[in-house]
């Protein structure tokens, strides 16, 4: 009886006669075999990952289609500055940017998460019932900036968490969207832009290396310099501004307009004006302040107007408080008897401004001290005025000489500041009566002494943030200043005949919306108060 033998022998056992193989070819197979069956299993595992974990629809990255404003879900958001103690135990959800994400392990991810400058940390932690390991992997996966939606219950840490604005809570997270993915590498990182001097410095003192971002480098890259929580806070601190300045004199009587910035001559004489051609070759200008078109607007029976845009100056000038374009704050209205009733209204709006700043934006000012350290500005509540002969008198007291007919350089205007808090205690005051040859053509000479002006300078640190007058209003008298200042009256004809159909005493001043909020806050440049600023070098982004 021939021996029974397999029917089916296996590739991987020795055969005998012709099929025979060796032992070392067989472990080689059997080796093979298994890698094969390991990538089988590892792509089934990476085509059906949904499969293998039951939390799969916690997180993932938003689909297009579902950001199309596809539907209204009627869920309630909560912003990430008004997450409280007081939310403890409640389901929120919130959206924001990822600024840090910091995993502890493959179990727990900490994600702090930012919205208009404010921050809160995120726990994302492994729970058999809710959060898986890939629902963490995805979290730390997440590039910084990118814009997430999270939905968690507000929890109380043990202790304060010294990493976010929200220190006092934080969010247990239960589910995780991405809405949108920021690349990678960004060209600076808001860790870097939002670093204070102080920081660096100290850093350095340790012996250790920061990186500083300069100022061209935030400029060029304006979008996410923005983003860090100064900048958020200088920017809302300047709409506050603009805001107090238009509520203000709406109560005062005084009527919003909105004047051109094409016009054909210059508004305030001099050569830094944008020339350009207007239609058919006209040669024409922007506009360097709404000045003729506000007084031709009292002219036109508004009695009181105020006009908040922009402002033009082709300057080549480079330093830290001048910008060829910026946002002007401008005033005109009537004068019953004296010129110091407009100075009246500078007084009680700018105190009212400052009050209204410090009690309503402290968060914001505190912001920005952080990282722009500053004292709060001193000021009075009735405002400190002087004439112009009397600062000349405080500068020659300390010993600066200064022309008495002449005007106030950028050294000799810090020095009278300094002397002014010194002597006053105040950081905000009002110089008036200035010399008649350093004021532009349409500013009404003094009735005692033509050296003289009607006119007067505001001052904060040191520093001058508006500029105002009586008007002339009698159209003669105007020409003949005009043609005194090298300006082609053809040019204005429009705004001088406005003043021979009867023209009331009026007078204003302008503010640079920009250069108050640089001073208020005590920072050192301009172009820290202007969103997109543009000076002489610069037009973009």
């Amino acid at each position: 009886m021939a021996s029974e033998e397999p029917q089916n022998p296996s590739p991987m056992e020795p055969q005998e006669g012709s099929n025979k193989i060796s032992k070392k070819e067989a472990a080689k197979l059997e080796r093979q075999r298994r890698r094969q069956e390991a990538a089988a299993v590892a792509a089934i595992s990476a085509v059906s990952v949904e499969e293998s974990d039951p939390f799969s629809g916690n997180y993932d990255d938003v689909a297009l289609n579902d950001l199309q404003s596809k539907a209204v879900s009627g869920r309630k958001w909560t912003e990430v500055g008004s997450i409280t103690p007081e939310l403890k135990d409640q389901v929120i959800l919130i959206r924001g940017r990822v600024q840090t994400i910091r995993p502890v392990g493959k179990k727990i991810a900490f994600v702090v998460v930012r919205e208009r400058g404010f921050t809160v940390q995120c726990v994302l932690t492994v729970k058999v019932d809710l959060v898986s390991s890939q629902m963490v992997k995805y979290a730390t996966s997440l590039s910084k900036e990118s814009i997430v939606d999270i939905e968690g219950v507000v929890s109380i840490p043990e202790k304060p968490i010294t990493g976010s604005t929200q220190q006092q809570v934080e969010v247990q997270i239960s589910k995780l969207y991405c809405v949108n993915r920021a690349v990678p590498t960004l060209p600076i990182n808001i860790e870097d832009a939002a670093r204070s001097e102080v920081e660096i410095e100290q850093a350095l003192e340790k012996g250790e290396q920061l990186v500083r971002v300069n100022q061209d480098t935030r400029l060029n890259f304006r979008i996410l310099d923005i983003r860090t929580p100064a900048n958020q806070g200088i920017f809302r601190i300047q709409c506050q501004v603009e805001n107090i300045f238009r509520q203000f004199l709406l109560s005062e009587g005084f009527v919003g307009i909105h004047t051109p910035k094409l016009i054909a001559g210059s508004s305030e004489g001099g050569s830094a004006v944008f020339r350009l051609v207007y239609k058919g070759g006209v040669p024409a200008c922007l506009a360097q302040s709404p000045q003729l078109h506000k007084q031709m607007a009292i002219c036109g029976d508004f009695s009181r107007v105020f006009e908040i845009g922009p402002v033009f100056r082709a300057e080549d000038s480079f330093t830290h408080r001048h910008l060829c374009e910026f946002t002007g704050l401008d005033v005109e209205m009537e004068i019953k008897e004296h010129y110091s009733e407009v100075m009246d209204i500078v007084d009680r709006l700018f105190v009212a401004m400052f009050d209204s700043l410090n009690e309503n934006c402290k968060k914001e000012l505190e912001a920005i001290g952080k990282q722009y350290p500053f004292e709060p500005l001193k000021y009075l509540r009735k405002t400190l005025r002087l004439t112009f002969a009397e600062g000349i008198q405080m500068l020659k007291e300390a010993g600066v000489e200064v022309d008495p007919l002449g005007d106030l350089n950028t050294e000799s205007e810090r020095k009278l500041g300094q002397l002014v808090a010194e002597k006053y205690g105040t950081e905000f005051y009002i110089l008036h009566k200035y010399p008649q040859a350093v004021r532009p053509f349409y500013t009404m000479p003094c009735h005692d002494n033509p050296s003289y002006s009607n006119s007067f300078d505001v001052f904060i640190r040191g520093e001058e943030i508006i500029s105002g007058a009586q008007r002339i209003h009698v159209p003669e008298f105007l020409e003949k200043r005009a043609g005194e200042c090298g300006i082609d009256v053809k040019t204005i004809s429009a705004y001088i005949d406005s003043f021979r159909y009867g023209a009331p005493p009026h007078g204003g001043f302008g503010v640079g919306l920009e250069r108050v909020v640089m001073l208020f806050c005590a920072l050192n440049n301009i172009r820290k108060t202007s969103l997109f600023p543009r000076d002489p070098q610069r037009i973009a982004p």
